[in-house]
């Protein structure tokens, strides 16, 4: 029924949950914040309300990547009283040098990639930061299953605006009905596949979270669900 997988990185094919925390707690100890801080998870429960808020405003295009990559640091900084811009960026700098080399995978993703590679030509698309996300999938040795990589910044798009999807489907000459895409955001994934008039596989970190009214072609709580349905 398909010809054509598209499938995107974070928390879908490699484990960002479970990567970012043990890099955060890396960059913690290192830049020996527990000066500020109770311990790692006060640290940890600031930082990522606020970081989840900074990437839904830079997903509506509202904020810049600068802007995201300072201010995420800054915040929990300045919830402790260290309005410190310059120690911010550092420490951000520090966070996405630690991040790529961390190489935890979701479960059942290789397995997933060693039976979709010779059956599908294989499509990424991510919202990430170029330069972070070729390190990830280079660390994780699984750059080699795509066939395309359609990142966000090079694509001047962000899921879900259908333009990245319709980038992904020139770049493998397809037509939208021969394409399906594979996520674990409803809003960036499902959302942006369904506004370019692509079929849908939605993968939740936290199934027990659907909403009612998040429909979706398919909906799956393992990636071993996929080898009956493509």
């Amino acid at each position: 029924m398909y010809k054509y997988i598209f499938i995107d990185l974070d928390d879908t094919i490699w484990d960002f949950h479970t990567n970012a925390r043990l890099s955060l707690q890396d960059m913690f100890e290192q830049r020996k914040l527990a000066q500020y801080f109770t311990d790692f998870d006060e640290f940890f429960q600031i930082y990522a309300k606020r970081n989840i808020e900074l990437w839904e405003q830079y997903g509506k295009g509202e904020i810049t990547k600068e802007f995201l990559m300072s201010e995420r640091f800054r915040y929990p900084l300045s919830k402790m009283g260290l309005d410190d811009v310059e120690l911010a960026e550092e420490i951000g700098i520090q966070y996405l040098d630690i991040l790529p080399t961390k190489t935890t995978l979701m479960p059942y993703a290789k397995e997933l990639l060693d039976y979709l590679y010779p059956k599908y030509p294989l499509t990424l698309i991510s919202n990430g930061f170029v330069e972070v996300q070729y390190k990830k999938m280079r660390s994780s040795d699984i750059e080699k299953y795509f066939k395309h990589i359609v990142l966000s910044e090079s694509a001047k798009a962000l899921k879900p605006d259908k333009k990245i999807f319709e980038y992904a489907l020139s770049l493998n000459n397809a037509n939208k009905t021969e394409a399906i895409m594979i996520g674990d955001s409803y809003e960036a994934d499902i959302r942006g596949a369904q506004n370019a008039g692509i079929d849908q596989i939605y993968y939740p970190l936290h199934a027990e979270n659907i909403l009612k009214e998040q429909t979706s072609t398919y909906t799956i709580r393992s990636l071993n669900e996929l080898f009956d349905i493509l």
